[in-house]
């Protein structure tokens, strides 16, 4: 199969190509090197070493023999050469993660609000409007998030993949009908992952493209079985307050020696999935797409969950890392509960990864192993939802 990843440089891209890669497909990263950019702005790098992309694909042709193509292209900004691509290289398939991926980012200040929104709407409408204007039948897996759904929206009951079934009263008596799932995005970034489903209703049913949403949880875990080849293949690992993701980032401070920082009672439950699993994921919605005219597939691409509370007193027994609490920067419930169905990726051979089974401790051997990159200054979450919140870095005292 033909591959366009779009986003193959990222966290979840890098490793997706690889592993596309590795199973026979023929890949090509298309990427405008966007989060190297933020790396930057941040002042803060991969606590991991990050080889160019031009030395990643070099590596990994030396050590397989499998060639990965790139582009460097801007989806947002750059439809013209977008719909171009796509004629010359006519896909199978595209993966797209091409976009702002961070909450906290999101909502760093106006700029980053108004750069998430116009990079991640603009991006997936073009690469919509580029599959129709090709002609060609293009399968479209997007990797979106479980925050469209919120976090406590449906309670204690199961949330459902992607939609909802309802009752509709009229003169005649109730009527069944399916809809999305209600969202309730908790920052911008959700806000677009939101509109991208939007999106994808709309041409499925208009244009016949046929999509798949995954809707994914918090990744965890570092490596995969061909990042792990070579250093100079290594995946990223954020732990910084805008891109960090929690378990990660109480994986890195506790190699350190630093308090874990929990924000608020710690009662937020979240659900996760490690990055080898997201990768098999990808391969399993690119092996079962929908066909022309159906609705998006939504898939909830989640293995376990967690309270953030619970996953720090986990790592605090492990490592004997103290546990501070600090306010919490996001509007959100203090404590809530995740029920999530994710009976399609289990019915399709997923065999999930979980905490329990030792993949702990290769992320805490990553943290231990590259400790002294760690710019102790980013550490703290310094991004607010609103102004006015509170904002101080100081720890309360450990419990």
């Amino acid at each position: 199969m033909k591959v366009l990843v779009l986003g193959g440089d990222g966290f979840c891209g890098w490793p997706t190509s690889l592993h596309l890669s590795d199973i026979g497909h023929d890949v090509t990263i298309v990427d405008n090197l966007s989060r190297r950019a933020i790396d930057i702005e941040l002042e803060v790098e991969s606590l991991t070493p990050i080889q160019p992309i031009g030395e990643r694909i070099r590596v990994w042709k030396e050590l397989t023999g499998s060639e990965i193509g790139y582009v460097r292209l801007d989806l947002a900004n750059e439809y013209d050469r977008l719909a171009a691509l796509l004629i010359e290289t006519r896909p199978d398939a595209i993966v797209h993660f091409g976009e702002q991926r961070a909450a906290p980012y999101s909502m760093r200040n106006e700029t980053a609000k108004r750069y998430t929104i116009d990079n991640n709407v603009r991006g997936t409408h073009n690469v919509l409007c580029a599959i129709v204007e090709s002609g060609l039948d293009i399968a479209l897996v997007h990797l979106g998030t479980m925050g469209v759904y919120g976090y406590g929206w449906s309670g204690s009951a199961p949330i459902p993949e992607g939609y909802l079934t309802v009752k509709v009263p009229t003169p005649d008596g109730d009527i069944e009908r399916e809809i999305l799932h209600p969202a309730n995005p908790g920052s911008v970034y959700h806000l677009t992952k939101t509109l991208d489903q939007l999106m994808f209703a709309f041409y499925c049913a208009n244009d016949q493209v046929r999509v798949t949403d995954l809707h994914q949880g918090i990744v965890w875990g570092t490596q995969t079985p061909q990042t792990a080849l070579d250093e100079r293949l290594i995946n990223r690992f954020d732990y910084d307050g805008d891109y960090g993701t929690v378990l990660n980032r109480f994986l890195m401070q506790a190699a350190i020696g630093h308090p874990l920082t929990v924000h608020g009672t710690g009662g937020q439950t979240r659900a996760f999935i490690h990055i080898r699993d997201t990768v098999r994921c990808i391969q399993i919605a690119l092996e079962n797409p929908p066909a022309r005219g159906e609705k998006p597939k939504v898939f909830n691409q989640v293995t376990e969950t967690f309270r953030v509370r619970d996953l720090a007193e986990l790592i605090a027994k492990i490592t004997g890392a103290e546990i501070a609490n600090l306010p919490n920067p996001r509007r959100e419930a203090a404590e809530n509960e995740l029920n999530v169905s994710r009976d399609h990726f289990l019915e399709l051979g997923l065999n999930p990864t979980k905490l329990s089974e030792g993949l702990l401790e290769e992320s805490r051997d990553i943290a231990v192993k590259y400790r002294h990159r760690a710019d102790t200054t980013k550490i703290i979450a310094r991004s607010v939802w609103r102004q006015g919140m509170e904002t101080s870095p100081d720890l309360v005292k450990p419990q």
